[in-house]
């Protein structure tokens, strides 16, 4: 097997790094309103606007993680694959045209759209800062893991000093381009991702005669102790009746999880009109499924042509199976390509996370509650955004440092757990449900966050077993790892529980541009209300 080399991994992501920061450059001389930094003036197309999307939810995870699980698990890893991939249907029929035509910049103005704002708009950023830090700190602690491996760099010194140079990147992103250059970074990343990994997916099939059968033959040989079961359910998850319920509660978080996360719900504004929202999810669903294709490939390749000994042994372990894949494929280069591909990967979604935090703190707490929606602040919420940034990413790297080396997908699941507990029932209520109210939505938000995070710090991913966080503790009362199952269905109940029979009030100081059939139910309305 070739050797990597960092100096050459380090060069080829300097590129990227520069090209990315022209063109947010170029992109940010015309932001110079609230909509231009925080919607990027609802100028993006479908077609645009869908990449940017498959950008933003195409993170390190899916491209790292899910080729490494499917290399070692088989049937089980691909299962992830199907759950992101299903969870877009869920976006595209329930929540992206009524989003756009409800809403203008965050989820705070879905949800206070027939509400008493002050309390909603709170709650709603509370729930999208907290999806935000822990998916944010997942990434950044991720930036940390990949150095190891990707880098050469070693020590948890050289990974901080790479936290902190990934979280300063992403902190100019923001503060430069706003949402219209974070789109682009977004645009860019996707077509890197889903063409570096085309080509890989061609090479492979290519040394197997394009002929899967083929090569799932030999990831079968190249894994005598799994054997025919990598081909098959139940490897991973299959062992014992809890784990089988502990798969399908993580299932459930990831299919219903997707459309609440807050990064991925922001990108609806930054079209001119639902039809173009409707389509840029069209686009997203293709663009996603054909790598979730890719991945399938990549990982079967990885047991073949790498094997699950070298895997296993590898620093990042699961997630080294793409990158010493393309080692053994195209030598040192291609890693580099494949290195300033994950680096991307990260810079993107920490960007779209960043910016989507900074908005909702600026435009549902400052501009809405504390200013109460006055015309004249307009120019104060970009700042406050901007100074949001600054501090979110701030906290990131230090998180980040904090967390790196630790356990993190309990992070991934909590960001996963929270929006499917905390923001889809509610979301769903408010576009659906005509008598839902503010009472069902502080009911929702809060009862669904408060039960989630309980379960969580509960749960074997947090101590109790080797793979915890705190290794050395037990205070695992609630046998799954993921919350799902349980906090879902009791975030749908305390949504209805919470709800009384109430005449909706509005508050003075609220959405003025609102019209007075805006109180009825927003699938009447066949446009965007600005």
């Amino acid at each position: 097997m070739n050797e990597s080399s960092p100096i050459l991994n380090i060069s080829i992501f300097g590129v990227f790094v520069l090209i990315t920061l022209f063109v947010v450059i170029r992109a940010s001389r015309n932001n110079k309103t609230a909509a231009d930094y925080l919607a990027a003036g609802r100028a993006f197309t479908g077609p645009q606007n869908g990449i940017a999307i498959a950008g933003d939810y195409l993170s390190a995870a899916s491209f790292l993680g899910i080729a490494g699980a499917i290399a070692l698990n088989g049937y089980d890893g691909f299962l992830y694959s199907i759950g992101f991939l299903v969870a877009w249907l869920i976006a595209l029929l329930l929540v992206a045209e009524l989003l756009r035509n409800t809403g203008k910049y965050t989820m705070g103005d879905v949800l206070s759209f027939r509400m008493r704002q002050r309390p909603v708009r709170a709650a709603a950023a509370t729930s999208t800062m907290a999806v935000s830090f822990f998916y944010l700190l997942a990434q950044m602690a991720g930036a940390g893991g990949l150095v190891a491996l990707l880098l050469g760099i070693t020590g948890s010194g050289g990974q901080a000093i790479v936290i902190a140079v990934v979280g300063a990147l992403m902190i100019a992103y923001v503060l430069i381009g706003g949402m219209k250059g974070t789109t682009w970074v977004q645009i860019i990343k996707a077509v890197l991702l889903i063409a570096g990994a085309g080509i890989m997916t061609v090479w492979v099939l290519g040394k197997y005669g394009f002929n899967l059968s083929t090569l799932l033959g030999a990831a079968v040989d190249a894994a005598p102790k799994a054997g025919e079961k990598l081909l098959g359910p139940g490897l991973q998850y299959g062992k014992t009746g809890v784990s089988k319920l502990d798969f399908l509660s993580l299932a459930l978080a990831l299919v219903l999880g997707t459309a609440g996360l807050p990064h991925i719900l922001m990108r609806f504004y930054t079209v001119p009109t639902a039809k173009e929202a409707r389509r840029s999810v069209v686009w997203a669903i293709w663009l996603i499924g054909i790598f979730y294709l890719f991945t399938l490939v990549l990982g079967y390749g990885a047991g073949a042509l790498v094997g699950p000994d070298a895997i296993n042994a590898a620093p990042g372990k699961a997630n080294s199976a793409a990158p010493l894949l393309a080692l053994e494929l195209g030598g040192p280069i291609l890693l580099g390509l494949i290195a300033a591909v994950a680096f991307a990967t990260i810079l993107a979604v920490v960007a779209g996370l960043t910016i989507t935090a900074s908005a909702s703190f600026a435009h549902d707490i400052y501009a809405n509650i504390i200013k109460k929606g006055k015309e004249e602040d307009k120019d104060s919420e970009v700042k406050v955004a901007r100074l949001t940034a600054i501090v979110i990413g701030l906290v990131s790297i230090g998180g980040g440092i904090i967390a790196n080396g630790q356990n993190i997908a309990f992070l991934v699941a909590l960001a996963f757990a929270v929006a499917a507990s905390a923001n889809l029932p509610t979301i769903l209520y408010s576009l659906f449900w005509k008598r839902f109210n503010t009472s069902g939505a502080l009911w929702s938000i809060y009862g669904g966050l408060i039960v989630t995070i309980t379960l969580i710090i509960l749960s074997p991913a947090v101590s109790g077993s080797p793979t915890s966080m705190f290794k050395n503790a037990d205070f695992a009362l609630f046998p799954l790892s993921n919350p799902g199952i349980v906090s879902i269905p009791v975030a749908f109940l305390l949504g209805y529980v919470g709800h009384a029979p109430v005449q909706p009030v509005r508050e003075r100081g609220g959405d003025t541009t609102m019209h007075p059939s805006d109180r009825e139910f927003p699938r009447q309305r066949s446009g965007p209300h600005h």
